[in-house]
């Protein structure tokens, strides 16, 4: 007997389309921390990510690797470019961010992330800020700290898809209160993406489980031990977290 994969659960369908550009891994990896090129190539070839984020400083306090030195290390053809304002501390911040990224390699898909100097997502100013970036004809992928109404003004206003901080970036707490985070995935009808806060692959497991589209990860893999290990570990986590969603798994119960 021949027993064939489901097409509902092949990894690489794509998640979400803006424009002509199809997104199909499901695992999203920053690369803000990086200083090494080979590191670089070898952690997205591992995790076989598609999507290439590239930003600025807007305040130059912090370097980053070269594009031309990327280049010559893989084929930054074969990935979508997006944007990222992460280093960014206010909504002004992040709007001279996205012009840069814009004027400099013509990016048009913002990760927008519009953080106070606590790092934690200003909700209010994502939002102003998505409103006036939408209105310059930005696709955006913005950042928040789980709250219904935020993510429904964001859908509102026409942004992409949606991140939602499990835990404070970098803490490596995994997804400290699920409720929030699963209302979200539940109402919301654009795709939403968790992270923050996930340190290892069962965080991103559980993230998948729950019916998040994607997941981001990037401090995880900077300080694993093995960071290779940790992101293929985070790449079959993925898969497994959104097979086991697709499954419908099994209620919970008390009885023996």
């Amino acid at each position: 007997m021949t027993i064939q994969r489901p097409a509902s659960i092949d990894p690489r369908e794509p998640w979400l389309r803006i424009g002509t550009r199809e997104f199909r891994s499901r695992l999203i990896v920053g690369i803000e921390q990086y200083d090494s090129v080979s590191v670089v190539r070898d952690v997205l070839t591992v995790t076989d990510a598609d999507i290439f984020i590239t930003t600025v400083d807007p305040d130059n306090r912090r370097s980053s690797l070269l594009l031309s030195d990327l280049d010559a290390a893989l084929d930054l053809d074969r990935f979508t470019w997006i944007g990222t304002t992460s280093f960014a501390r206010s909504k002004d911040g992040a709007l001279r961010t996205a012009d840069v990224l814009r004027d400099s390699w013509g990016i048009d898909i913002l990760k927008l992330d519009v953080r106070g100097d606590n790092n934690m997502p200003d909700n209010r100013q994502t939002i102003e800020a998505a409103h006036e970036l939408r209105a310059k004809g930005w696709s955006l992928l913005p950042f928040i700290l789980p709250d219904l109404s935020t993510a429904l003004a964001l859908q509102d206003a026409g942004c992409s898809a949606l991140r939602v901080m499990a835990a404070p970036v970098a803490s490596g707490r995994g997804i400290v209160d699920p409720g929030p985070i699963q209302e979200i995935i539940d109402v919301l009808s654009i795709p939403v993406i968790v992270e923050g806060g996930l340190g290892t692959a069962h965080h991103v497991a559980q993230a998948m489980g729950m019916g998040a589209a994607a997941t981001l990860v990037n401090t995880a893999l900077v300080e694993a031990k093995d960071p290779m290990k940790m992101a293929l570990a985070m790449r079959h986590a993925t898969t497994a977290g959104r097979c086991a969603y697709e499954s419908g798994p099994m209620a919970e119960t008390i009885a023996a």
